[in-house]
């Protein structure tokens, strides 16, 4: 695992041992950063569901802002510190549940939402996103489930703008649009 482009390119990141995190393929975070690549310099991003790290660091190696990861689990927060720190970024790392921290947070430009996915947490975790209304206006949310996982729709101003897949990895961006 390794940061595609940008200031840290090519900077190889710890993954942790087991199978507790399952972290995105380098082939789906490059078709990921290719489907937001003009969205990325200047914005605030939260890694939901950090695992490693791997997502706001290569968000914040492209340019962005600011970045914010958040994980319930102390080791994955560990790695994302590691991580950030093999990348000489800084940036705020969070202990907490993800519906909890939604509930407080301020506004976002970019959010990564990839949970175990047998969680059963996209649809909570997407309704919270959109009740506390946490996307800036033309912000962008990139889920990332199973190719089989069914995915909701989100109500105004938010919507769902395209699915694309990779192999067993299914790849949804959702935005809020204008109220213009």
């Amino acid at each position: 695992m390794r940061v595609i482009t940008g200031s840290c390119r090519g900077r190889r990141l710890k993954t942790p041992a087991g199978d507790d995190v399952r972290p995105t393929t380098d082939n789906v975070k490059e078709a990921v950063f290719n489907i937001i690549a003009s969205d990325v310099e200047g914005r605030r991003v939260l890694d939901l569901f950090a695992g490693t790290g791997q997502l706001g660091i290569e968000a914040l190696s492209r340019g962005a802002r600011e970045a914010v990861f958040v994980d319930s689990s102390p080791a994955s927060l560990k790695i994302v510190r590691e991580n950030l720190q093999l990348c000489s970024m800084e940036a705020q790392v969070v202990r907490s549940d993800a519906i909890a921290y939604l509930k407080h947070c301020a506004p976002f430009d970019l959010i990564f939402v990839d949970p175990p996915y047998a969680s059963g947490l996209y649809e909570k975790v997407l309704e919270c996103i959109n009740l506390f209304d946490i996307l800036s206006e033309g912000g962008i949310i990139i889920v990332e489930a199973d190719r089989d996982c069914a995915l909701p729709e989100l109500s105004p101003p938010y919507r769902r703008l395209r699915e694309y897949r990779y192999g067993k990895v299914k790849i949804c961006t959702y935005t809020k649009e204008s109220a213009v």
